[in-house]
Parts: C-alpha cells; sequence; structure tokens
C-alpha cells in the first residue's frame, strides 16, 4: 500500500498549487485530502468517491479548491487557489475501501474512515 504525496512547496498569498497524490498496492473507494497546521490538530479538506461525481468539501476551502482524480492514474489532485497564510499546512492524502451511500458527506469527511496515509507534503503560503 502506497500513497505518495506531491506537488507541496512555497507559494505567494493570492498564489496557486495543485497537490497530487499516487496510490498504488491497494483498492479503494474514496481518497481525501487533510491538513495540519502547526500545533492544530489535523483538519479535513476535501474528499471524492472513485467512481460518480460526488465531491466533499470543508466550507472553509469551498469556492477555491477543487478535488479531482484521474482513474487510469490512481492519482487524486488537490487544485488550491487564491492561497493564504493559515493554509500554511502539511497536506496529506488517503484512501479507504469502505462504502457510504447517502451518508457519505459525513464519513468521507472523517479521519476514521480512512485506512491508508501518505507521508504528506508540505505547503507554505507566505505572505
Amino acid at each position: 500500500v502506497q500513497l505518495a504525496e506531491s506537488g507541496g512547496g512555497l507559494v505567494q498569498a493570492g498564489g496557486s498549487l495543485t497537490l497530487s497524490c499516487a496510490a498504488s498496492g491497494h483498492t479503494f473507494y474514496a481518497m481525501c485530502w487533510f491538513r495540519q497546521a502547526p500545533g492544530k490538530e489535523r483538519e479535513f479538506v476535501s474528499s471524492i468517491r472513485w467512481s460518480g461525481d460526488s465531491r466533499y468539501y470543508a466550507d472553509s476551502v469551498k469556492g477555491r479548491s477543487t478535488i479531482s482524480r484521474d482513474n487510469a492514474k490512481n492519482t487524486v489532485y488537490q487544485q488550491m487557489n487564491n492561497l493564504k497564510a493559515e493554509n500554511t499546512a502539511v497536506y496529506y492524502c488517503a484512501s479507504t475501501a469502505k462504502y457510504y451511500s447517502g451518508t457519505g458527506g459525513y464519513w468521507y469527511s472523517r479521519q476514521e474512515t480512512f485506512e491508508n496515509w501518505g507521508q504528506g507534503t508540505q505547503v507554505t503560503v507566505s505572505s
């Protein structure tokens, strides 16, 4: 099981960044992004089912972030626009084989749903 994040780095406030996460060695039903800022708990950013069009976002990133996937590459992306200093964090991707139907918006935003986690990629937004 491997999840390899990439795309983090240093960006100026107002800039954009796209993170990638390539999954291998396992099957999954959904993937997600969480982030952890210094001194804070890990928090949900976005998630996406691996079939269909369901995507879920934290209120804090709605309108400024887009999660997408490439099924052929087993890769999930997180495009972030108009970045702010408070977006500075380590961003983690994760995957789960769990399937939730009507309550996906709740379960696919919770850490405990996801079994496999990447090592994280640092995003630093300078003001």
